[in-house]
Formats: C-alpha cells, sequence, structure tokens
C-alpha cells in the first residue's frame, strides 16, 4: 500500500527518471495524429502518374531523387513512434506486394486524421477502431465485387504500365511493359505462380533504355581468364560442379621422399593422368560449357579450351545454384557422377565486350531460351541515379505484374475502387444505429483520398473532380477514375493487382487502429 504525500504534490515512489515526459488523455491523440497527417502529407505529393520527386540528401553525402514511396520511407531517419509504426507499415506492403506503398501511407495518414476529430468531439477510441473494422470488411467485399479475372497478355501489360505510370521507366510508351510482361511468362510455373525473384536485373553502363533486353537466362559480370575461350557457342550443354577440377591437397600435412628422378617423373605422370581424367570425364558426358564453383587447374582449363570448350571457375556457390536453375543442369558435386542427363541446355552463350571509365568489360551472356528457369531484364543507359531510378520502377512494374499472373485478379485503378468502396461504406453506415457509424463514414471519407490526391497532383481542383466522381459511381460507373489529366473517366487499360489495393487498405486500418489504442506516450527524452 502506498504512503500518503508529505505535502510537496510529488508522489512517494519515483517510477521513471525526472526528465521522462507523459503525455495522456487528448494530449495522445493530438501528438499521434499530428505525426501520422505530416507522415501522409510529406508522401502526398508523390503519388500517382504525376507525382513530383523527392530530393534526399544523406549523411553521408550521398543524394538520391525518385518518387517511389518504399525508396523515400527508407531514408528517413523518424524519431516518433507513430511515424515508426508508419515506416513499419511501409516495409510491410513492400515485402507482401512490392508497390501501392504511397497509396497505402496516404490512406493510414487520412484515417487518422478522421479519428482526431472523432475523439476530438468525445467518441471513445474503441468505438472509433470497431467502426474502422466494420467499414473495412464492407470494402474488401466490395473489392471482391469489382475484381476483374486476369484474361490474357493486354491485362498484364497495363498492370505493367500502370505501376510504371509516373516513373522514368515510363518513357517509352508499352516496349518496358512488353519486356516486364515477357520476363513474367518465362519464368511462370506450369500451375500458374510467378515468383519474382526468378527475374534478375543488370545495368550495361552503356547506350540508353531503347538498348534494353530480355535474356531468357543470365548475365555473369566475371572477368575471363584465357583470352582464347570460345566467344560464342550455339546450343551449348552446360556442366554446373561445385566440386573443384584441380589436384585437391590432402587434409593433413605430408612429406614425400623421392630418391631417383624416375620416382620424380612417375609422380608427375600420376598427377598428369589424374588431371587428364577430369578432362575426360567432362569430354564424355557430351558438356562444351563448364560453370565450377572450385578452382580450375590451368592443364585443366587450356585442355578444355583446346576442345572448344567454354570453362570459368571460382563462381559463388549462389551463382552456381543460379546457372544450374537457368540452363535445367543439375548441380553436380563428384566429377565421378557427371552424366548427360545432368547436362543443362543454353541455345546460345557469348561475351558481350564494352569499353567503361574502369577499361574493357567483359560479362558472359546465357540465353536459356523458353525453357530458362531465370530471366534478366538488362537495362540500357549510364551507371547513375537516373538508372537507378529506372530500375526501381522495373522492379515495382515486376512486383505488380509476377502478383496478378500469380492471383489471376485485377482491379480498375485511377481510384476506382476507393470511389466505389467509399459510396458501399456509407450506405452500410446508415444502417447502423450505433456510434460506428461515424467512425464508417470517416473511414468512408479517408478512402477518398486516394482520387482526391490523383485530381491534386494533375493540377485541377480536387473538390470539383471528388463530387464529379462520386456522381459517376453513383450512376453505375464503377469503372471511372480519375486520368492522367485529371478528368474522371473510364479507365481503360489502368489496371491494378487486387492483392495490392486490399492488402494496403487493411495494413492502413490496422495500423490506425493500433495507434488509436495508445493511451499514454511516454517519452524517455522529455520532449
Amino acid at each position: 500500500m502506498a504512503t500518503p504525500n508529505d505535502g510537496s504534490g510529488r508522489a512517494p515512489v519515483a517510477i521513471v527518471r525526472p526528465t521522462t515526459s507523459v503525455t495522456s488523455g487528448v494530449g495522445v491523440t493530438q501528438k499521434l495524429v499530428t505525426a501520422a497527417v505530416a507522415f501522409g502529407n510529406l508522401m502526398q505529393g508523390t503519388f500517382g502518374p504525376q507525382g513530383l520527386d523527392k530530393m534526399l540528401y544523406k549523411t553521408n553525402g550521398e543524394t538520391a531523387v525518385t518518387n517511389d514511396g518504399a525508396k523515400i520511407i527508407a531514408e528517413l531517419l523518424v524519431k516518433h513512434p507513430a511515424a515508426k509504426a508508419f515506416v513499419q507499415l511501409a516495409e510491410a506492403q513492400e515485402q507482401s506486394c512490392g508497390d501501392g506503398v504511397t497509396g497505402c501511407v496516404l490512406i493510414a495518414g487520412e484515417l487518422m486524421r478522421e479519428a482526431g476529430r472523432l475523439l476530438e468531439r468525445g467518441l471513445h477510441p474503441l468505438v472509433c477502431v470497431s467502426g474502422f473494422q466494420l467499414a473495412l470488411e464492407v470494402a474488401l467485399q466490395h473489392g471482391d465485387r469489382v475484381a476483374l479475372p486476369l484474361d490474357d497478355h493486354r491485362h498484364l501489360l497495363a498492370v505493367a504500365r500502370t505501376s510504371m505510370a509516373g516513373t522514368t521507366a515510363d518513357v517509352m510508351d508499352d516496349r518496358l511493359a512488353e519486356l516486364v510482361v515477357q520476363a513474367v511468362n518465362a519464368v511462370q510455373h506450369p500451375d500458374g505462380t510467378v515468383h519474382y525473384e526468378d527475374v534478375r536485373m543488370t545495368k550495361r553502363t552503356f547506350g540508353n533504355l531503347n538498348d534494353t533486353m530480355l535474356i531468357k537466362g543470365m548475365v555473369l559480370e566475371t572477368p575471363l581468364v584465357l583470352d582464347r575461350l570460345p566467344r560464342r557457342l550455339d546450343d551449348a550443354k552446360v556442366a554446373v560442379l561445385s566440386c573443384p577440377l584441380e589436384i585437391e591437397s590432402t587434409s593433413r600435412d605430408a612429406e614425400i621422399e623421392v630418391e631417383t628422378t624416375e620416382q620424380w617423373t612417375a609422380f608427375m605422370e600420376a598427377n598428369e593422368r589424374l588431371l587428364e581424367a577430369k578432362v575426360s570425364a567432362i569430354l564424355a558426358s557430351g558438356a562444351n560449357a563448364v560453370f565450377c564453383a572450385g578452382a580450375i587447374d590451368s592443364k585443366v582449363l587450356h585442355a578444355l579450351a583446346d576442345k572448344g570448350c567454354f570453362v570459368l571457375g571460382a563462381l559463388e556457390r549462389p551463382t552456381v545454384d543460379d546457372l544450374a536453375k537457368a540452363t535445367g543442369a543439375h548441380v553436380c558435386d563428384h566429377l565421378d557422377d557427371l552424366e548427360a542427363g545432368d547436362l543443362g541446355a543454353c541455345e546460345s552463350l557469348w561475351i558481350d565486350t564494352s569499353e567503361d571509365l574502369d577499361g574493357r568489360r567483359e560479362r558472359i551472356m546465357l540465353n536459356a531460351g523458353n525453357r530458362a528457369g531465370l530471366a534478366t531484364l538488362d537495362v540500357g543507359g549510364g551507371d547513375g541515379v537516373a538508372v537507378e531510378e529506372t530500375i526501381r520502377g522495373l522492379h515495382d512494374a515486376l512486383r505488380s505484374t509476377a502478383l496478378a499472373a500469380s492471383t489471376r485478379c485485377v482491379m480498375v485503378g485511377g481510384g476506382a475502387y476507393h470511389m466505389g468502396a467509399s459510396l458501399a461504406v456509407k450506405e452500410a453506415a446508415e444502417q447502423q444505429s450505433g456510434r460506428e457509424r461515424l467512425a464508417m463514414e470517416a473511414f468512408a471519407r479517408a478512402l477518398e483520398i486516394v482520387p482526391a490526391t490523383l485530381a491534386q497532383n494533375a493540377g485541377v481542383d480536387r473538390l470539383d473532380t471528388l463530387l464529379a466522381h462520386r456522381a459517376a459511381h453513383r450512376t453505375g460507373s464503377d469503372g471511372h477514375g480519375v486520368a492522367r489529366n485529371g478528368e474522371v473517366k473510364a479507365m481503360n487499360g489502368v489496371l491494378v493487382p487486387q492483392e495490392t489495393v486490399l492488402h494496403g487498405i487493411e495494413l492502413a486500418c490496422e495500423t490506425a487502429c493500433g495507434l488509436l489504442r495508445v493511451d499514454q506516450v511516454i517519452s524517455a527524452r522529455g520532449d
């Protein structure tokens, strides 16, 4: 039982440091809402095809110019716990879907803004949370109703093109989008699933974006150890080895006494026979392209090169595994087990040679054709921040296209779903008799931040656009959204994966509800 005060007004027991500040009541809501709204306002200008870029100046002196939400949030140094919750929200959306980060953050920030207004009017936080969750169920059900089945190549192309809108990759009409779709189709499994990790991206460091090409296979950035290796092989048979092609040293120190020249000659001849046996085993399998994780003896290297084989050794184990996956080969752990059935196939293998600031640059290009397990987008252009931003845009398009191909469900973009879901939530709120109705109506208003921001960034009046958008949906035009120029019209050819949109709304609601459950903010810094 606590002892009474000594009359000074201070508690008899100090639980926290004197510099610690404790905020309770309405002050908590104000702090959290202010931080959340500030975070949402920070990202608002980058949203949509007409969004502008942010210039990030890092503490180490590096700069970056981007409008990619995930990149911007990853570079921010935030202190406030509400802002850190938004950082975690963005990371979760990026890891799950690879796109839709900015829209997710905008909705979460608007939910906090609307909740702050309700809490100031006396609504209990848990009632607000309950109303948000009811509204979320209605919004998700609406998403299932308006989802479109993925029909053909045209839909995938629309998804890729929509994802790249507003980025530096959105400069070549449909060429880059077509390459992304071809890459996804190249690595699609028979069951329809697509793993985006099976598509790699490399930089050519010369030319321009028009030089971007798709390699149904791999690109290896490694120098050649022998100039007389074949520069091109067609219909290559690929052997992938994890064992070295040399005389392996013993695990224990040993000494060999040689008393005569005949013994020395016999010892050297025995080594030669061992190396010749390795060469014979490779040639007997029918391989003419050998990739090895271990070291390769120079005699083996020259012997295989004399037979017209391409040989590359001292590769890292992940690279060896990728080569096996790309060509369909089996990684052979022991040369005695190498057979013709372990070999992979490669339609063409060639050496791409170029000159850059560091001198001569050689890359091994492997095109495995339609049977390739991996694909590579070789992005043309320099080696600066512009190409890095283009690769980020291509990566987002790749993630979205792969997700759409796997789930087989897409939705109309341009805020069409968000406006339709907002109206559906408002209709459901009319049937709610309790105070949760206020929270549901707030949730509906928060969803309208997406079309409103698209209109604002397009340079048109957001209120007029919202009114026109609502009117279009009330008359049955569910496919109408905010176009690039700010007009409300049918969004033909603007598609996004259903999973990206619905997952973002779920995460935004979950984050907002988690912050609304906070009743005290305890800061050890005193701020």
